[in-house]
């Protein structure tokens, strides 16, 4: 089989500095990609900032032979965002890739949380995601060409004690994947979404430290290199990968019970059963299908 390589395409990374996003840029890079290596330099609450650390990895990418560039700005600005897509227009001409990577982490329970905390892990994760998107998008139109892939979590996918700002951020990725994909396709724009679980510093204090150590991040990064790479058709689909597994994950829908006439609280609870049963799953890919059922029900 012959090899994935992304000579003369360019990818953005945000979050690059670290972890999931440095092994990303890192393996871009080696398979031929010019990279923009984007990261704040801040802490993983989001407090504070240094060129230090996308700047590194930028070093590291060149003395294997590679080319990158670094950028520091904020993908949750407006001004920040708009400089990270102009990096890769001013050092490369184009733009290809997109990975979605930046996040920080407030953790608190529900009931001490506090907007700010709400607002700023929103800010990066959700919005950060979707203003890189925006400036990178007509781009990608223009060109006929483009592969995004958003960091959704487990959190958000399934809820997390702790974490309602991350996990609201978190499924927000999805609804704002699968959009994409569907805007972009007939652009040729896929958009993918992962739910990655590794030993980065954003998990370093959440799980055992024999189990991270089974984690590590290059068991990520391999789905990602597929994901974006020109010979992926898939598009608005959500994987989750660590550990060495990767496995698709979909929203569906069970049977249901539907009623012709007019129905009573008194007749949800007689027919729960029926409501909450999961087989047979169907899963849809735009809500025109979703509806299909309920249409033909008012039909009949």
């Amino acid at each position: 089989m012959s090899e994935l390589r992304y000579d003369g395409r360019v990818a953005i990374v945000t979050g690059a500095g670290h972890g999931l996003g440095r092994r990303h840029a890192l393996e871009l890079a080696e398979r031929g990609a010019k990279v923009v290596v984007n990261d704040l330099g801040g802490d993983r609450s989001g407090v504070g900032s240094s060129s230090g650390p996308a700047q590194d990895v930028v070093e590291e990418i060149k003395k294997g032979g590679g080319e990158a560039v670094a950028n520091p700005d904020n993908v949750a600005t407006e001004d920040g965002a708009r400089a990270i897509v102009q990096t890769a227009l001013d050092a490369f001409g184009r733009i290809d890739i997109l990975v979605n990577n930046a996040g920080i982490l407030r953790d608190r329970s529900f009931k001490n949380m506090t907007p700010e905390e709400y607002d700023s892990v929103i800010a990066v994760h959700l919005r950060g995601s979707f203003l890189v998107s925006s400036f990178a998008w007509p781009h990608l139109r223009e060109n006929g060409y483009g592969r995004i892939v958003n960091t959704s979590s487990p959190a958000g996918l399934y809820g997390n004690f702790g974490q309602a700002n991350y996990a609201t951020a978190k499924m927000g990725l999805v609804g704002f994947t699968k959009t994409l994909a569907q805007e972009g396709a007939k652009y040729n724009i896929k958009a993918n979404a992962i739910a990655p679980v590794a030993a980065t510093r954003m998990t370093e204090d959440l799980l055992p430290a024999d189990f991270l150590g089974k984690l590590g991040v290059e068991k990520v990064t391999p789905l990602v290199a597929f994901l974006v790479h020109e010979s992926n058709e898939e598009t608005g689909q959500v994987y989750t990968v660590g550990g060495g597994r990767i496995a698709k994950i979909v929203i569906g829908e069970g049977p249901g019970h539907a009623w012709k006439d007019a129905f009573s609280a008194e007749d949800v609870r007689d027919n729960w059963a029926a409501i909450n049963a999961a087989e047979p799953l169907s899963v849809y890919r735009n809500p025109g299908e979703q509806m299909a059922p309920l249409i033909q029900h008012l039909s009949s």
